[in-house]
């Protein structure tokens, strides 16, 4: 029987796609984060460029909004020295009933070598990185609700930045793990980093019913799931993902469910809070919790782009 590669890897098991944390190695994974730790120090130098992808043509498509992935990703692509182009989907050919596969082959048409890309559709970025030439490679920037690689390897250097080993750790998710692509990839990259003590916490309605055969404790009840947590990472309401009535309103979630000062009690005295943005205050999350000291919020922002330029750097090393 043969044994399906994932696409991600080359035949020699290099980094080609970052499509998703799912299937990758911890090796992998260690390799990216060792590797994003050589970039941070780049942001505070007088000339915070490298010459890695001098020459490189990086092609951002956002066929959905976001501000903290397509800014990162476009400073990252730009301090490893590459051409970054932005496409204005909304003034693309796409707009006009252009396939999707179309517009890549038009792209690649103009030198294209990496294609940062965010789409609505689950798994749009599997069906680049198997149309592409064996030189170009293609970076899920969140796909649906199935993936969000990178947020989920920044939020794992952000951990372990401030918590360093992962084998002795407590993380709880908590929030609309039903809609999140994000909660998914963390989870994928914590138990295969070591993480023991992974809980997913939220409302029945906003909480898969087979999330534990992932691996990881489902608690209803936000005390039970943030009680002696080393990390608390909680996520966005996704109303814009909803589909029916899933919720009495934001306030009853604030209610049972939001990070309050009191809340944080229960988790260890020096628990780090993290959110992937944006915030809704209020909501997910109170000010003083999202402005307070155990906040890394805006430092998972900054390791976003050293994280960013680590894999456009790794998958440009290589070829399928």
């Amino acid at each position: 029987m043969r044994i399906q590669r994932n696409p991600q890897l080359n035949a020699n098991g290099e980094l080609i796609h970052l499509l998703s944390t799912e299937g990758l190695s911890k090796d992998v994974l260690t390799h990216i984060l060792d590797t994003a730790a050589n970039f941070v120090s780049v942001s505070s130098r007088d000339v915070k460029k490298v010459p890695l992808l001098r020459g490189k043509s990086v092609f951002n498509l956002f066929f959905e909004n976001s501000t903290r992935t397509r800014t990162t990703f476009d400073i990252a692509a730009t301090r490893l020295s590459a051409d970054v182009i932005n496409l204005d989907i909304a003034r693309s050919s796409a707009s006009k009933g252009e396939s999707l596969l179309d517009t890549i082959d038009n792209l690649s048409a103009m030198a294209a070598d990496i294609f940062v890309v965010r789409h609505s559709e689950s798994g749009a970025p599997y069906l680049i990185a198997q149309h592409v030439a064996p030189h170009v490679h293609v970076v899920n920037a969140g796909d649906g609700r199935h993936a969000h690689p990178t947020q989920a390897l920044l939020d794992m250097y952000t951990i372990r930045h401030f918590k360093g080993d992962f084998s002795n750790l407590s993380v709880a998710i908590v929030g609309d793990v039903l809609h999140s692509r994000v909660a998914r990839s963390n989870i994928h990259a914590l138990t295969t980093l070591g993480c023991p003590d992974v809980r997913v916490v939220g409302p029945r309605t906003l909480v898969p019913q087979d999330m534990s055969h992932l691996g990881v404790r489902v608690c209803h009840d936000l005390e039970e799931g943030i009680k002696n947590a080393d990390v608390v990472i909680t996520l966005r309401l996704q109303n814009e993902r909803m589909s029916g009535a899933l919720l009495p309103s934001a306030q009853e979630f604030f209610k049972s469910y939001g990070l309050t000062t009191q809340r944080m009690q229960l988790a260890k005295p020096d628990a780090i809070v993290m959110h992937p943005g944006p915030i809704n205050r209020g909501v997910e999350i109170s000010s003083e919790v999202a402005d307070g000291p155990q906040a890394v919020i805006l430092s998972q922002v900054t390791f976003g782009i050293a994280v960013r330029m680590a894999v456009m750097s790794i998958v440009a090393s290589h070829e399928a």
